[in-house]
């Protein structure tokens, strides 16, 4: 039975708490899935596509593949950790769409970083300096840095081995301390 009654305490609640109330049909433990992630989901698909309008269109898209998951969902890891890979296919399949119908052959780089020019030298620079790293370090330094994922996280998110995470962040690391533009950040 489907109930839409409010729950008061699903603020409180686990991700898992409100799973297994989702799956017992509660609407409300869904929409607090939804409102606890969409922020979330929303920067995120922002980062692959660089376009507003395609991030929002990744987080209905996302919600909606949550959703059908419903009901029998189980939660294996925690929630960003599910919904990261989602995302991330989501937001590229989308981003090559829709470049594909604006652009035809001429499609501007799937990597380009548009960087605010009124913001201060230094994100400048951090920004262009990441931009510079591969896809592949990129996602690795932004899921532990800007998101707080755990690099066991992050693998169970990138579905790659720890080993290569390490080395991947290791690698993002070493070429940011290097770069004349990023070197100060890390002589502390």
């Amino acid at each position: 039975m489907v109930t839409s009654q409010p729950d008061q305490h699903a603020s409180r609640l686990s991700d898992a708490q409100l799973i297994d109330a989702a799956n017992a049909g509660n609407v409300e433990a869904f929409a607090k899935l939804y409102t606890r992630y969409q922020h979330w989901v929303t920067d995120l698909a922002y980062r692959f596509t660089h376009d507003s309008d395609l991030a929002l269109d990744v987080l209905q898209d996302t919600f909606e593949y949550v959703l059908s998951k419903f009901p029998g969902f189980v939660l294996e890891a925690n929630m960003k950790t599910f919904l990261y890979p989602v995302v991330r296919h989501i937001a590229i399949s989308s981003q090559s769409k829709a470049r594909r119908l604006c652009y035809g052959e001429n499609l501007p780089p799937s990597h380009a970083l548009a960087i605010d020019p009124e913001a201060e030298e230094s994100r400048a620079q951090l920004a262009a300096v990441m931009d510079s790293l591969p896809t592949h370090q990129y996602e690795i330094l932004i899921l532990r840095y800007a998101d707080g994922l755990s690099l066991t996280q992050i693998a169970t998110a990138m579905r790659i081995p720890l080993g290569t995470v390490k080395s991947r962040l290791h690698t993002a690391l070493t070429a940011m301390r290097e770069n004349e533009l990023t070197k100060k950040y890390f002589d502390l």
